[in-house]
């Protein structure tokens, strides 16, 4: 059972604020902050294209995977002290990746990094919610969801100026005396809550973990071996054996990690759908776009971040207008309109993209991209969440989440073997080459997502959100 504040716990209170989001906000900035960096990191690292893909994937990727098993066992070990361990994790995993010799290193401190925020996000939100009555929880969880969308727009910023100003190392070195500090004040502030004991679904971890992880190296190695070489099939028929054997699975475990209930249930699925390739075009767009303003138009890294924000920037401005907006058109038409403008945004850029283009050409692009992407990320939670009843909605919004990561690890890895089989980081011209049909793919994507958004349908009906979850 959830333990409820006592006297000590309210006097927490602003602690748990404070050092919830500013935990929260740290490894959320992580997942981009390294973007603008990785030309960088090229250059004195001398990775290639598939290893800075894999700077970004290896954190996403253990995020993901780790983010519904992290909830599980902070409410049996206890929230507090599975939280201040992931915070340690990170913050260690951190200093190793400053401290990297080679880009086989950085890649796998990213990857135990990302375990470390697999472990913060989860258990951010529900030690604050602990701390807080029920009449003040909207307000609070306002503010710790709100630095999600200042993340996406302060990270590439925050990376370029980091990276010009010091070297791409204290991208990292910032996190251990910010992750250390909140690891200790949160022994000394935080109060310890519980949850109910639940099942640990690892079985279902292990294969869509190995699932998701084979699928993304045979598209990265795809375009170094070739789509026909034993070793890409090998990669991608492994892949989709075990998350068929993930499938199978869920279908008869007696706690499933992602129950298929909640598939059967066709606003759920619709808005998940939508969600995982809305991430997936969103961070591909960015992971591309962050080195074409370096490696194609020549800027340094903090001018590309700010060259950067007319669409890291809008969903401050846009995203709770959108809010607004859905709850009184509903979600859907906000979701489909939104990816259709972030699709069309990214297919505009694609296609005045060049070596010579006068960055006045690609502002308006970037502004439609970056309105359509605040739309979407305004609505999908709600209409994922919305769609399910109340006692689902752990499951769902772990479900949720984990389906969006890994979305994004997806993209990026679908992007970049669009890349390399048309340029390479060479010259401008080549990578502009290979720039061009990657963010076609980005649009796709998109477009994609705004096909399965029309599967979205509205809130359920108040009486029906009471209703327990029938048996999976």
């Amino acid at each position: 059972m959830t333990a409820h504040p006592s006297a000590a716990g309210r006097s927490s209170r602003p602690w748990a604020l404070a050092l919830t989001s500013v935990a929260f906000f740290m490894a959320a900035l992580d997942t981009l902050v390294v973007i603008t960096a990785l030309p960088a990191i090229h250059r004195q690292l001398g990775a290639d294209l598939p290893a800075l893909e894999w700077t970004v994937n290896a954190y996403s990727l253990t995020a993901a995977a780790g983010i519904v098993t992290a909830a599980a066992l902070g409410d049996r070990l206890g929230r507090r002290r599975l939280f201040i361990a992931g915070l340690l994790l990170f913050t260690v995993a951190s200093a190793a990746c400053a401290l990297a010799p080679g880009a086989e290193v950085l890649i796998a401190a990213r990857a135990v990094q990302g375990v470390g925020a697999a472990v913060i996000a989860p258990l951010s939100l529900t030690l604050l919610t602990a701390a807080f009555p029920p009449e003040r929880r909207g307000a609070v969880v306002g503010v710790w969801g709100g630095l999600a969308g200042l993340a996406v727009a302060s990270g590439p910023l925050i990376g370029g100026a980091i990276t010009q100003g010091l070297d791409w190392h204290w991208i990292f070195w910032v996190n251990v005396p910010i992750g250390a500090a909140a690891a200790l004040l949160s022994r000394l502030r935080l109060s310890e809550s519980r949850g109910p004991q639940t099942r640990l679904d690892l079985p279902a971890v292990g294969l869509v973990t190995g699932g998701a992880l084979a699928v993304v190296w045979g598209l990265v190695r795809a375009s170094d071996v070739g789509w026909g070489s034993p070793r890409t099939v090998a990669a991608l028929g492994l892949g989709m054996l075990l998350m068929a054997g993930f499938l199978l699975w869920e279908r008869r475990a007696p706690a499933p990690l992602l129950p298929p209930r909640l598939f059967r249930n066709r606003a759920f699925a619709a808005a998940s759908a939508a969600a995982f390739l809305m991430n997936a075009g969103l961070l591909a767009a960015a992971f591309l776009t962050s080195q074409y303003l370096q490696v194609v138009l020549g800027y340094r890294p903090l001018s590309a971040g700010l060259h950067f924000l007319p669409m890291t920037a809008t969903p401050i401005l846009v995203a709770p207008l959108a809010g607004m907006l859905s709850d009184r058109v509903g979600q859907r038409p906000v979701m489909v309109v939104g990816l259709t403008l972030l699709s069309a945004g990214l297919a505009w850029l694609a296609l005045v993209a060049a070596p010579s283009v006068a960055y006045g050409h690609l502002v308006a692009p970037l502004i439609v991209a970056g309105v359509g992407v605040s739309m979407a990320l305004a609505t999908a939670a709600t209409a994922a969440l919305g769609a399910v009843a109340l006692g689902d909605l752990g499951k769902a919004s772990g479900t949720a989440n984990t389906l969006q990561r890994f979305g994004g690890v997806f993209g990026i890895a679908a992007a970049t073997a669009v890349f390399d089989a048309n340029g390479h980081l060479g010259t401008a011209a080549a990578f502009n080459a290979g720039f061009r049909p990657a963010l076609a793919l980005a649009a796709g994507l998109a477009a994609l997502g705004a096909l399965a958004a029309l599967g979205v349908i509205g809130p359920r009906r108040p009486e029906a959100v009471g209703r327990e979850p029938a048996a999976a």
